[in-house]
């Protein structure tokens, strides 16, 4: 794919900037799809398929988990390893206020606010994971290696979907 063949976003420049090497990868989006839409498109395990979802606190305080596709965020443990009382999903308008990204387009590169990051430990584990480039219908594919761009904090709090 050549440069001209996918969106330049806020994504993609911190990719480049701070010299991690991605390969695009274009789908068709179809509203409320998700991951396994994505999967699909790209013949890819829905496993791999790392979504980005924006949650708040208590104090209504952003931030961000990265997340298996095939897999749901327990918020209650989150909270609990975190020493917070309560999270919960951020209103889609809070979390573009905060990323400047579309919900569906959400990635945790290149944020309006830098916001905390937290990563399901098992993501590590994975050689390649797709990611959204900051678009719908964008994804990314990159080592998982990629997110400690974020200076992310592991955590354990995959449910099943």
């Amino acid at each position: 794919m050549s440069k001209s063949d996918y969106p330049v976003t806020t994504a993609i420049r911190f990719l480049r900037a701070h010299g991690i090497d991605f390969e695009p990868k274009l789908y068709e989006y179809v509203e409320h799809g998700g991951t396994a839409q994505s999967a699909l498109c790209l013949g890819v395990d829905e496993h791999h398929v790392v979504k980005t979802i924006v949650l708040q606190n208590e104090q209504k305080k952003g931030m961000i988990v990265l997340m298996h596709g095939d897999k749901q965020i327990s918020t209650r443990n989150l909270a609990r390893e975190l020493g917070m009382k309560h999270i919960e999903p951020a209103d889609p308008k809070q979390a573009n206020k905060w990323t400047g990204f579309l919900v569906g387009g959400t990635s945790p590169f290149g944020t309006k606010t830098v916001l905390p990051v937290y990563v399901e430990h098992t993501v590590w584990d994975l050689d390649t994971i797709y990611i959204n480039g900051g678009k719908r219908g964008f994804l990314v594919a990159v080592s998982p290696e990629a997110l400690k761009a974020l200076n992310p904090q592991s955590v354990n709090v995959a449910t099943d979907a």
